[in-house]
């Protein structure tokens, strides 16, 4: 038959029957064939998924490290929440004890009934503290709209502090505490490090024109600073004059591009500078000229 094969195999009716005796039993020829090609099929499958799986590693590889939480984008500048924490570090941490209705006014009015009365400050019997100077230093994103900025201030009782600030946006817009501040250590910090230092600048006319240009900027006459600038820069001079004394080094920080000079200069006073610049410069027609000097005042 075309559709069907034929399997003989004992049948359960007769096993007690006479030996020799047989059932014939129809078999799709269909299901045969499929039976018969079913690893090869597997195969296929497992070979496509093996070369999906390459072609994903190939164009997303995954992170070799997992992202750790200092490792996170920062949050999104706020400056007024950043304005909020630090008046609230000023209030807080400028008191008179005896005028104490002083602060407890200013505190209340950003506490609030969610806080403590005074935030939770309680003031000694006798002295007082003022703030000389407070700005936020560190900022960490909590949630939606929520904040916790690290404060610096310095006050003239207790020296240099560092308060946190929780601070939340409102869904319709107002900035209120979210919590009780605290006092923390300062932000992690490290030596400084030398700059890495390309080769010196070896052409005399090069160096002839950044010291000349220098010495005019410092000396804060733009007028003689424009004769070395190359067409359509801006430069613009510091808002008091300093007297150039040497130039320490002269090493690109692009070669044909930008030089970084390290300078030593002295003011009025007699106070002395080390001071690194940032020099851009361009040739034209073989003669060096600056085209920006560590700024761009555009930008």
């Amino acid at each position: 038959m075309g559709s069907s094969a034929l399997s003989a195999e004992p049948s359960h009716e007769t096993a007690g029957r006479a030996a020799g005796a047989v059932t014939i039993t129809a078999t799709p020829l269909w299901r045969l064939r499929l039976m018969r090609s079913l690893p090869r099929y597997l195969l296929y499958a497992l070979c496509a998924a093996g070369t999906a799986a390459s072609v994903r590693f190939a164009v997303a590889p995954p992170s070799s490290a997992p992202r750790s939480p200092g490792a996170l984008a920062p949050p999104p500048l706020d400056p007024a929440a950043e304005g909020y924490a630090t008046l609230f570090a000023r209030r807080y941490l400028t008191w008179d004890a005896a005028r104490p209705q002083t602060s407890e006014a200013l505190l209340d009015a950003m506490g609030g009934s969610g806080l403590a009365q005074d935030a939770g400050l309680a003031l000694p019997p006798s002295g007082a503290q003022h703030v000389e100077w407070a700005e936020v230093v560190q900022a960490r994103r909590q949630g939606p709209g929520a904040h916790v900025y690290t404060v610096a201030a310095q006050t003239d009782a207790a020296g240099l502090v560092y308060l946190t600030v929780d601070v939340v946006r409102r869904a319709n817009g107002s900035l209120a505490l979210a919590g009780y501040p605290a006092f923390v250590g300062a932000p992690a910090q490290e030596a400084a490090r030398p700059p890495s230092m390309g080769d010196a600048v070896g052409d005399p006319s090069l160096a002839t024109v950044l010291r000349r240009a220098l010495r005019n900027y410092l000396a804060a006459t733009p007028e003689e600073v424009d004769a070395d600038l190359s067409e359509g820069a801006q430069v613009v001079v510091p808002g008091f004059g300093l007297t150039l004394e040497t130039v320490q080094k002269l090493v690109w920080s692009t070669v044909g591009r930008s030089v970084l000079a390290v300078v030593q200069a002295r003011d009025v006073r007699d106070a002395r500078y080390t001071l690194g610049y940032e020099v851009d410069v361009v040739e034209v027609g073989g003669r060096w000229e600056v085209s920006a000097i560590q700024v761009d005042p555009d930008q």
